[in-house]
């Protein structure tokens, strides 16, 4: 598959913007190439200078643990900025159309409507799976990306991998598939997938697993033409200094990661136990991620009453298929205590 060709025309020769560390990447004495305050900062000269454009320390780390390629690597402003950015490269406006699987991720087709990009809904099942046939009878010209998430959001079960592998075969187009929440999941990342199908990208986050959603830091891992349109197109400084410092401070704690992960896990075993006890929870859905979603009798009425209580979750009810349902992230063990005393209350 030759990416090129699926890139938005005006692109091919564009010039890129060249920053001073585009020009100069090695060590130096005296940096008077960036208009930078040499003087300092009024509250740390640590921030004075610019920092890494391609983010390479952080990207090497990333790769040790991933098993990916450097050049496979990009670092985002959040996984929201490459979904904006794969967009902007790839789709024309006006013309050009995107497939989304409803309930997903609302970003898809947000940053799809701000660039005037179409979008297709493919309904999941009734089930939350993957309506495949469906899936392959929308691609037709001007199809340009197919959105999938995995763990989904905010249903969160597992796409099965066989179906995301017979949409990279057929699809001549690119396959985003967010793994946002796999780090919570039994299945395995489809990274690997990376060498035998150039038109696939995954995004994964450090929000979730790793606890840094105030940084705004997001990975997307594909083929490396891919990653060179991205840099291509992406403002030059896109990733903070404090962002790469921390997140790379992060990576060398890999071990207290899965510690963590192993509570989370603990703790929505025993929420969801908490959960069945309640008469009005009607369904907890089968979940991969680190939420809930439950049925439950009046919910936006409930949701409304936790609020008052102090005690915040997500209302999905008026969702596509998510019909009087709330998404409960799994919180500590006090959290999840106090909300199931309060819906207890409630109920």
């Amino acid at each position: 598959m030759e990416i090129s060709k699926l890139l938005r025309p005006h692109l091919l020769n564009l010039t890129p913007y060249s920053s001073a560390r585009d020009e100069f990447k090695g060590e130096a004495d005296v940096y008077l190439d960036a208009n930078e305050n040499a003087f300092g900062s009024t509250s740390s000269d640590h921030f004075r200078r610019y920092p890494d454009p391609y983010q390479a320390k952080l990207k090497s780390k990333i790769s040790e643990i991933k098993r990916v390629q450097t050049s496979k690597i990009f670092l985002g402003n959040g996984s929201d900025e490459p979904i904006d950015l794969l967009i902007r490269a790839f789709c024309n406006p006006g013309k050009d159309r995107i497939i989304i699987t409803p309930p997903t991720y609302g970003m898809y087709e947000v940053s799809a409507n701000i660039n005037d990009v179409g979008v297709v809904k493919v309904p999941l099942n009734e089930d939350f799976s993957i309506n495949l046939i469906n899936v392959l009878d929308a691609i037709e010209p001007g199809i340009k990306i197919i959105f999938l998430c995995s763990p989904n959001n905010p249903t969160g079960n597992s796409i099965e991998q066989n179906d995301v592998l017979e949409i990279l075969k057929k699809f001549q187009g690119l396959v985003v598939l967010d793994e946002a929440y796999i780090d919570f999941s039994p299945k395995s990342s489809m990274i690997s997938a990376l060498e035998d199908y150039p038109n696939l990208v995954i995004l994964q986050t450090f929000s979730k697993a790793w606890g840094l959603a105030a940084l705004r830091l997001g990975m997307a891992f594909a083929d490396k033409e891919i990653i060179g349109i991205l840099n291509m197109i992406k403002p030059p400084y896109n990733i903070n200094g404090s962002s790469q410092e921390l997140a790379l401070k992060a990576l060398e704690s890999h071990e207290k990661m899965n510690e963590m992960i192993r509570g989370i896990l603990a703790q929505k075993k025993r929420l969801k136990s908490m959960l069945e006890d309640i008469s009005t929870v009607q369904m907890i859905y089968p979940s991969d991620a680190n939420f809930l979603l439950i049925k439950i009798d009046n919910a936006h009425e409930v949701y409304l009453k936790l609020i008052e209580r102090k005690v915040i979750v997500r209302d999905r009810s008026k969702v596509e298929l998510c019909e009087n349902c709330l998404r409960i992230t799994i919180g500590t063990e006090e959290e999840n205590n106090t909300l199931i005393d309060q819906l207890n209350q409630i109920s």
